[in-house]
C-alpha cells in the first residue's frame, strides 16, 4: 500500500484506517496561533456508510486505498444477487444487495454502473447524475389538476416510490436523480 501525507489529501481519496477503509468527504487544513497545524477531515466508511469526523497532524502518513472503477452492465436479478457483466471482458459477476445500497433503486437491465473494487471486494456503485424510469403503478391525474405544488406517489418499474406532479400517468417514462431520489421531468 502507497503511504500519503496528510497535507495531500483530496475529496474522495480513499484511505485505509484502523476504523475500516473510508472516503475523503471533506477536509480543512488549520494552521492555529499556537501550536502545531493540523487538519481536520469528515470521512465516510465505504462499507457502512456511516461519517466519522478525524482529526490528523500535518504531514501524518496514512495508507492510501487503490479503489479500481470499472464499467458494468447490469443483467438481471437472480433472485437474492445482481448479476453484472464487465464491458471488456464480459465476464459476470454476482453483487449482493447490500453491497449496492440505494443503488438498486434505480438498476434496470441493460444499464451501465461503475463498481468499485477494493481487490476483489465491492465497496460501492457509481450510477449516471439521472437516469430514466417508467411509472409501473401511480393513481390518475383528475382534469385540472395540472398545477404547480400538488404531487403524488408513483411506483416505479423498479419498485421505488417518488413523489411526482399530479399530472404524471401510468407507463410515463421519468428522470429520476440518483443522488437525490427525486423526480426532474418527464423522459
Amino acid at each position: 500500500m502507497a503511504t500519503v501525507s496528510t497535507n495531500d489529501l483530496k475529496n474522495g481519496m480513499c484511505l485505509d484506517l484502523p476504523e475500516g477503509l473510508v472516503q475523503v468527504q471533506d477536509f480543512q487544513h488549520v494552521k492555529p496561533g499556537k501550536g502545531g497545524a493540523f487538519v481536520r477531515t469528515t470521512l465516510k466508511n465505504v462499507r457502512t456508510g456511516a461519517n466519522i469526523d478525524r482529526t490528523f497532524r500535518a504531514g501524518e502518513k496514512v495508507e492510501q486505498a487503490k479503489i479500481d472503477r470499472s464499467e458494468y452492465q447490469y443483467l438481471y436479478n437472480d433472485g437474492s444477487n445482481y448479476v453484472f457483466m464487465d464491458q471488456e471482458t464480459y465476464d459476470q459477476i454476482e453483487v449482493a444487495p447490500s453491497n449496492l445500497g440505494d443503488a438498486t433503486n434505480y438498476l434496470v437491465e441493460q444499464a451501465t454502473a461503475q463498481l468499485m473494487m477494493y481487490g476483489d471486494e465491492i465497496v460501492g456503485v457509481e450510477l449516471p447524475p439521472s437516469v430514466e424510469l417508467t411509472v409501473a403503478e401511480t393513481e390518475p391525474g383528475l382534469q385540472g389538476d395540472r398545477s404547480t405544488g400538488g404531487t403524488k406517489p408513483a411506483t416505479l418499474e423498479t419498485g421505488y416510490v417518488v413523489q411526482v406532479p399530479l399530472f404524471i400517468n401510468t407507463g410515463e417514462k421519468l428522470k429520476i436523480d440518483t443522488r437525490t431520489g427525486q423526480y426532474q421531468s418527464r423522459a
